[in-house]
């Protein structure tokens, strides 16, 4: 155990593991986190408040149901400094090669392609679901990827908040990742949808403006 570092040391600890848990699960609310780990949900609300105070965590309102309002939490941005992140370091470095080889036409085509692709998926989930029900999934299909995502119901439509990129420091140097998620909600959502705030550009949150 000596030559543990803190990083590992971290992970021992019934907060590092529910860390571990959120990224997994990508969202649970205190009742889930407590029976994973056969711990009461107040003594994991204990450790949710002081992973919250650390920045680590973040807490919003999720309805389930006709039930009411749970509390679920999800990792910040900050938590991923706990994680290997190997992959965006290589996705920039093909995609450099990328750029090189066949300039910026070549990089924007790979993003239109992917685009195209996810958005057949995301259609093939909504299938035809109503307006509501569509942003609703969603923002649920943007949690699963690994999104701190929060949806708003606002006088003209909706709001979803986005608090963390998975992608953050590929976007950095490669703003055409982007065009994922605009592919997504162009060919996804029936109403005009605005980014009006974006992380790369040094936002606070990636802000997507819908309206009905």
């Amino acid at each position: 155990m000596n030559g543990m570092n803190p990083q590992d040391r971290f992970f021992e600890t019934t907060r590092g593991k529910i860390v571990t848990a959120l990224r997994g699960r990508h969202g649970a609310s205190a009742f889930e986190l407590a029976q994973e780990f056969g711990l009461s949900p107040n003594a994991i609300r204990q450790q949710l408040v002081i992973l919250e105070r650390d920045g680590l965590v973040s807490g919003h309102g999720v309805r389930r149901g006709k039930t009411k309002p749970t509390q679920e939490f999800a990792l910040t941005a900050d938590a991923e400094r706990f994680f290997p992140q190997q992959y965006d370091k290589m996705l920039n470095a093909v995609l450099r090669e990328v750029r090189a080889a066949g300039g910026e036409d070549a990089v924007k085509s790979i993003f239109a392609a992917l685009g195209k692709r996810s958005s057949e998926r995301v259609k093939e989930r909504l299938g035809d679901k109503a307006m509501p029900e569509r942003v609703i999934e969603l923002t649920e299909i943007l949690r699963e990827s690994g999104v701190e995502a929060k949806l708003e119901t606002t006088e003209s439509g909706y709001v979803i908040h986005e608090h963390n990129c998975p992608y953050a420091k590929t976007v950095a140097e490669h703003p055409e990742v982007c065009s994922i998620i605009h592919t997504i909600f162009k060919e996804n959502v029936p109403a005009t949808t605005t980014q009006t705030e974006s992380l790369a550009t040094g936002g606070a949150e990636c802000r997507f403006e819908i309206v009905r």
